[in-house]
């Protein structure tokens, strides 16, 4: 037990390491890297992913997986653009109404994967495909924009220098790390992730944390969808729909939370969503044509997972 701690310690000060490390290689390719205003961009651009990460990171934690990130942030998107443009319904109701809809669908979520038994990676895949077309169908097919400016300044605002994206990311990972670490729903997700059958006899209602970390999940890809709603200052279904779950994904994995559940820490996870945002943003810079940087992605998830399942392997020897 005390070596696996001090492997979790030196893995999560590892990452930190490989963070400076891709920050000192971009900045000697291109010094702008590291100017202030690209800074904020990539602050901007990664506070997306990293409200994201949270709700994903709990679920992980139960050694599930959670595919309707990217809808749910599309999903979002729409329906709040639709409310406030086409319904003239006042922005801070249409925001409450949109993080409740996001919520619910991860309550779906929750219920076919409790309740019903499906397979999260199928549950998850079913709503994102439903609800990506009912976003479709809500909107046409066509951007919806011409929102107030006090909308705007959600995802494109400042609090004195910082961003108001980066505030808003800042405090869910301080709510995350708060709950993982504080609260008995923490311990239950760590229990329930690192062995089912021994949590159901220690008296945890392993169904109801799972509806619970669905929903935390979809509470959490909705707030993401309604920065990036205010920042792009546009609702488009392919907002989220282009593997932005994937790219979640990658952030978490990358940040030491083990895909088989019960492993990780948030701390990680905010550095694994840094370094995705490093990356995105010093290839942007570089001009690394769009195609390779999916492949980039590609094979950093692979890596990410590759490393987590030796390490599962170290642990069970």
């Amino acid at each position: 037990m005390k070596e696996n701690k001090v492997l979790n310690q030196i893995k999560s000060q590892a990452i930190w390491v490989v963070l400076v490390a891709l920050v000192i290689v971009f900045t000697i390719a291109n010094p702008r890297f590291i100017s202030p205003n690209n800074l904020l961009t990539l602050l901007r651009q990664v506070s997306m992913y990293g409200i994201a990460s949270i709700g994903m990171t709990f679920v992980i934690l139960l050694g599930d997986i959670d595919l309707s990130t990217g809808t749910i942030i599309s999903f979002v998107n729409i329906i709040c653009a639709y409310m406030m443009v086409n319904m003239g319904i006042h922005p801070v109701i249409a925001i409450l109404v949109s993080l409740v809809a996001a919520t619910l669908i991860g309550v779906l979520n929750g219920f076919m994967v409790s309740t019903v038994g499906i397979p999260a990676i199928i549950a998850t895949y079913a709503t994102q495909t439903a609800f990506y077309g009912l976003a479709l169908i809500i909107c046409g097919g066509m951007p919806i924009s011409g929102f107030s400016k006090g909308f705007a300044v959600i995802g494109q605002g400042y609090v004195g220098i910082v961003p108001i994206p980066v505030i808003i990311m800042i405090i869910c990972f301080a709510i995350g790390s708060f709950i993982l670490n504080k609260t008995y729903f923490g311990r239950y997700f760590y229990a329930v992730g690192g062995n089912v059958e021994a949590a159901k006899l220690s008296g945890i209602r392993v169904s109801r944390i799972k509806y619970l970390v669905f929903a935390i999940s979809g509470f959490f890809a909705g707030l993401a969808g309604i920065v990036m709603l205010s920042r792009t200052a546009s609702g488009n279904a392919s907002s989220g729909a282009d593997g932005f779950e994937f790219e979640v994904i990658t952030c978490v994995v990358l940040g030491g939370v083990s895909v088989t559940g019960g492993v990780g820490r948030m701390s990680g996870v905010v550095a694994g969503t840094f370094i995705i945002g490093a990356l995105k943003n010093g290839m942007v810079l570089m001009n690394v044509n769009s195609y390779v940087q999916k492949i980039v992605m590609g094979v950093v998830l692979a890596l990410a997972v590759g490393f987590d399942c030796m390490q599962n392997k170290k642990r069970a020897n």
